[in-house]
C-alpha cells in the first residue's frame, strides 16, 4: 500500500457519508426536507383518530380529499427539489402557495405544523443558489483532465493550417460567458 492510496483503507460508512454530503451540497436539501415534513401532517391529520380513554376523536373534515392532495403535492415538490433542482424556484413558489391554501382546507394547515414547515421549505428553495464553479490552477486542471481520461490539450503555440496562431488555452470549469464580462451582470 502506498501513502497515496488512502481511500482504500476508509470504512464504507465514511465513504457513504462523504458521498451523501456531496450529494446534499449540490441541491436544496433542507428545503426539500422541510417541504416533505410539511406535507406529512397536512395529509395525515384529517385521517387520524386520537383515542382519549374510551373516547375517539376524529379530525376528518369534508375537505379530507383536498388535504390529502395538498399533502401529497407537497411531498412530491420536496422530492422534486432534491432530484430536479433546476426547477427549485417553481417548486418553492408552489410549496408556499399550497401551504397557504392548506390553512382553510386542511385543519389549519395541519395544526400550523405542516403550514410552517412547508412555508419554510418553499422559502429555502427559492433562496437556494448553486455554488459557483472555481477555475483550477493549470497543474490541477491537467491532473483532473487526465484522471477523467480526456485527451490532452493542444500545445500552446500550435500553428493552424492557414497560418493563424491559436491563443493559448487555459482549462476552465465555468462558463466562458461569465468570464467575458468580468463575472458581472451586463447592467452593472
Amino acid at each position: 500500500m502506498s501513502p497515496e492510496s488512502t481511500g482504500q483503507n476508509e470504512h464504507h460508512l465514511t465513504v457513504y457519508r462523504r458521498g451523501f454530503r456531496t450529494w446534499r451540497g449540490n441541491r436544496p436539501f433542507w428545503a426539500g426536507l422541510f417541504t416533505i415534513l410539511g406535507g406529512l401532517p397536512i395529509a395525515y391529520f384529517p385521517y387520524a383518530n386520537m383515542h382519549l380513554g374510551n373516547m375517539t376523536i376524529a379530525m376528518s373534515t369534508t375537505a379530507g380529499a383536498g388535504s390529502l392532495i395538498i399533502g401529497i403535492l407537497l411531498i412530491t415538490l420536496g422530492f422534486t427539489m432534491w432530484f430536479h433542482h433546476i426547477v427549485r424556484v417553481f417548486a418553492g413558489v408552489a410549496a408556499i402557495l399550497l401551504a397557504l391554501i392548506s390553512i382553510p382546507v386542511a385543519n389549519i394547515g395541519g395544526f400550523i405544523i405542516g403550514f410552517l414547515f412547508a412555508l419554510l421549505g418553499g422559502a429555502l428553495s427559492i433562496a437556494w443558489a448553486p455554488a459557483e464553479a472555481k477555475s483550477l490552477p493549470a497543474s490541477e486542471a491537467h491532473e483532473a483532465q487526465m484522471s477523467r481520461g480526456d485527451a490532452p490539450e493542444a500545445p500552446e503555440h500550435r500553428q493552424e493550417p492557414h497560418g493563424t496562431a491559436e491563443a493559448p488555452r487555459r482549462p476552465m470549469l465555468f462558463k466562458a460567458a461569465a468570464e467575458a464580462d468580468g463575472g458581472r451582470h451586463r447592467a452593472g
